[in-house]
């Protein structure tokens, strides 16, 4: 499977598992599909650009890294914005959101096939 594809479909899957972990917070079970869906769709942004670098950089250092820090940005705009209480979950939701990233971007990097050149 292409590393763009991988970091998709991972992103994807990671990402609902992310938004799941919501439950662990009573004050947002209210807001759960909601959450899952969002995340989910975080988990695909971070998977597309987490792909196309592993694409272009073939270093597994480099990916988990570049994984890591594309979910931590991803989750931190998610996190700035507060629920409707005006209350703030950075850690809820900038912890799982890295470790998506880091996930995504070492299976891009270890698992991912390189594009063909022709």
């Amino acid at each position: 499977m292409n590393k763009v594809l991988l970091g998709v479909i991972l992103g994807a899957v990671l990402g609902a598992i992310d938004g799941l972990t919501a439950w662990f917070t009573p004050e947002v079970r209210d807001q759960i599909v909601m959450i899952v869906v969002f995340s989910t769709l975080k988990g695909v942004i971070a998977g597309v650009l987490i792909g196309f670098f592993a694409r272009k950089v073939n270093s597994l250092a480099l990916g988990i890294l570049f994984g890591g820090t594309v979910g931590l940005l991803l989750a931190y705009a998610v996190a700035a914005m507060p629920d409707p209480s005006g209350k703030h979950y950075y850690f809820e939701i900038m912890l799982p959101g890295t470790i998506v990233g880091l996930l995504v971007g070492y299976a891009t990097q270890k698992y991912g096939r390189s594009a063909r050149t022709a």
